[in-house]
């Protein structure tokens, strides 16, 4: 009974941001669970690449170039897929961006527009877009990845705009979720620590850095991709039929200093 609650036999997944990374490991662990999967992501090489590395291991398996962004780009991706007699029944906002160490006083405007425009924007016009067709269903499951910057301050770098982007897709999480709730639609919110992904080595490859992450760490270490994979996995699966409006930390223990 309850393992079979976590399979996803049936059902059809969007993940944008799935070319690597978190989104490639929850596009995985996904279509593990039996769920054909829409992997997007800007640019076709790697995301044709990964969706391939997927399909060799019998995975039902589709691409999809979206910038999310681009809110009409959202609403015709939605379209597309739940249009002729399909749906999607799960979507995993998972596309973000960091930027480098700036001081918030030093941060201009394009930079501090750009985060704001991937992680918070771009998170919500795929929600409203995939979410409209299933509040007309009745049914889904969204989960948006934020951070555990949208909790606490990082430090030793300065990344005020990325630490807001993320604190507002928490909100924008339970915001959705208490709308949609009694509609059939649950929206929760994974929120991880440094994950070991390109996105994140680079940094964490610098002492200066790394060393303090880790002081800072119960666990001592980074996350693997895989682990907040599970956890969306959880989340997008009737295993958490219950959640909704949930931000899930997954950090290491970071925030419990």
């Amino acid at each position: 009974m309850y393992l079979q609650r976590q399979q996803l036999v049936g059902r059809t997944a969007f993940i944008t941001g799935a070319a690597r990374g978190i989104g490639y490991c929850t596009a995985e662990a996904l279509a593990e669970a039996g769920a054909s999967v829409i992997m997007s992501d800007m640019i076709s090489e790697p995301l044709e690449h990964a969706a391939d590395r997927l399909r060799s291991k019998g995975y039902d398996v589709k691409t999809h170039i979206l910038d999310v962004t681009k809110p009409l780009a959202c609403t015709d991706a939605a379209v597309r897929f739940n249009e002729g007699g399909s749906s999607v029944d799960i979507l995993i906002a998972n596309a973000g961006i960091s930027w480098k160490d700036t001081r918030a006083e030093d941060v201009d405007d394009a930079s501090w527009a750009r985060v704001l425009d991937v992680n918070l924007n771009g998170t919500f016009w795929c929600c409203r877009a995939f979410g409209t067709y299933m509040l007309q269903r009745e049914r889904g499951a969204i989960v948006t990845v934020g951070s555990m910057s949208g909790f606490i301050s990082n430090k030793p770098q300065n990344q005020v705009h990325y630490n807001a982007s993320k604190a507002a897709v928490h909100h924008l999480t339970k915001s959705l979720a208490g709308e949609w709730a009694d509609r059939g639609v649950r929206v929760n919110s994974v929120a991880p620590t440094y994950v070991n992904t390109p996105m994140s080595n680079v940094t964490a490859k610098l002492p200066e850095y790394n060393d303090i992450w880790m002081e800072g760490t119960p666990m001592k270490r980074m996350i693997e991709p895989e682990e907040v994979a599970s956890v969306n996995l959880f989340l997008a699966s009737d295993a958490s039929s219950g959640m909704t409006g949930a931000v899930v930390l997954v950090d290491g223990g970071y925030t419990v200093w």
